[in-house]
């Protein structure tokens, strides 16, 4: 399987873009994880990638999105794209994840790629705006992989995406991705609708003889105003998802990523171990795209970034998520992100004003934590890579992930209450004898 990777590296690529990726992702991708690491024992904390939403606009109306994709247009220009990539840079880091709304819908977009040829772009698309004119220029820059969405067959796609002839365009812009010779990538939100169809060996195949390099399956998360509970997987298909990956990683000479496990099978959430976390169109720092809800911007002068990944909130969050389960706090207990939010003031981060309303009512579900059926990696590989560069990072060690998390959010309501009290208090040089 490893030659035959190789083989499809060495004659189905663009070698400057190959370069671009080794040097952008490989090296100084890694350079940034271990900085990270370096940080994390000195008790600093910045996340090594960043996940931005640069336009919330989309041509798209998608199942159980919780995107403001209606809303007035809102986006993050090119020149406070190019102060949040250099304060970025300025740590270290040259990944940046690059999401929606639909990203090539942004106007600028291709020249935020241009303005920064030394970092590396994940850009996730459906796909139709990318033309043989779009593809080209991405070749150009040599810095971007698009990572294509496909939601299942024609009959399929059209329902998810709310719109009709969606696969037919979404696979043209495939098609002049790979006509083009870019490092392109497919993924998938994983659904009771599409699982028997693109969870499968034959889809895995078809995907190596277009030639495209990679592929995520992502599981789909019922947030939003129209949650759509009813395409949840199952616990057994969660399962099966992850036995797939596992089998196929060692077996397919294709890349598949995967975000929510390490390298012994053991769960996690990147934003509870602090290795990702994600801004939104109108500038808010939140905890994943999924949590929309911030107490601080990018626009804000009075800080730095750094500052504000290290804000109180931010950091409860991460603390209250990693001692709640190796799962996802969002599905798994709701009730106590909702008393997070609420203990730190935190402001509803979309356009519709509505995503509090959407957490209480939330019902609680299983997320990728499960115990008791840990599939190890059997591609060394992948063990090797998730051991030194993707993993919990020591964020879940000493928790008992059986009991509640309820008394960390106590504890924290006390000592905010206890803070409050203390600043009304005269300094103790002040005070009479």
């Amino acid at each position: 399987m490893y030659l035959r990777m190789a083989k499809r590296v060495l004659l189905e690529t663009d070698k400057r873009l190959l370069w671009k990726f080794v040097c952008n992702m490989g090296i100084r991708g890694t350079m940034s994880v271990l900085k990270f690491k370096r940080r994390l024992k000195r008790g600093e904390y910045f996340p090594p990638f960043l996940y931005v939403s640069v336009i919330n606009s989309c041509n798209l109306r998608c199942q159980g999105c919780w995107v403001d994709v209606a809303a007035k247009q809102q986006r993050i220009d090119l020149q406070a794209m190019s102060k949040l990539i250099g304060e970025a840079k300025e740590m270290g880091n040259a990944f940046f994840g690059i999401v929606g709304g639909e990203p090539f819908m942004h106007p600028e977009l291709l020249d935020i790629f241009d303005a920064h040829p030394d970092c590396y772009f994940q850009v996730f698309t459906n796909g139709h705006f990318i033309t043989d004119d779009v593809a080209k220029r991405l070749r150009k820059a040599g810095n971007v992989t698009p990572l294509i969405s496909v939601e299942g067959t024609e009959i399929v796609s059209d329902e998810r995406r709310g719109r009709e002839g969606v696969l037919s365009q979404t696979l043209q812009g495939v098609q002049n991705c790979l006509n083009n010779r870019l490092l392109t990538g497919v993924c998938t939100s994983v659904c009771k609708t599409n699982i028997d169809e693109l969870v499968t060996e034959a889809w895995t195949d078809r995907l190596i003889e277009m030639g495209v390099f990679y592929t995520w399956f992502h599981i789909y998360r019922p947030m939003g105003p129209d949650a759509c509970p009813d395409l949840c997987l199952s616990p057994e298909q969660q399962l099966r998802v992850r036995k797939f990956v596992v089998e196929m990683r060692a077996k397919k000479p294709i890349a598949i990523v995967d975000a929510y496990y390490d390298g012994e099978g053991k769960a996690l959430c990147p934003a509870a171990t602090g290795i990702s976390h994600h801004i939104n169109p109108w500038g808010d720092i939140e905890p994943c795209p999924i949590i929309q809800f911030a107490t601080d911007s990018i626009h804000d002068e009075t800080k730095s970034l750094r500052e504000k990944f290290s804000s109180k909130f931010m950091s409860d969050f991460r603390k209250l998520a990693s001692s709640t389960t190796r799962g996802c706090i969002v599905l798994e207990r709701p009730d106590l992100l909702e008393e997070l939010v609420v203990l730190h003031d935190a402001k509803d981060a979309t356009a519709r004003g509505t995503a509090l309303e959407e957490l209480r009512k939330m019902e609680v579900r299983t997320s990728q934590f499960n115990p008791e059926q840990q599939i190890p990696e059997k591609s060394w590989v992948y063990r090797l890579v998730k051991r030194f560069l993707f993993n919990d990072f020591g964020a879940y060690d000493g928790h008992d992930h059986s009991t509640s998390a309820a008394p960390f959010v106590l504890q924290a309501r006390e000592q905010d209450e206890s803070h409050q009290l203390e600043s009304r208090l005269p300094a103790s040089g002040s005070q009479h004898p």
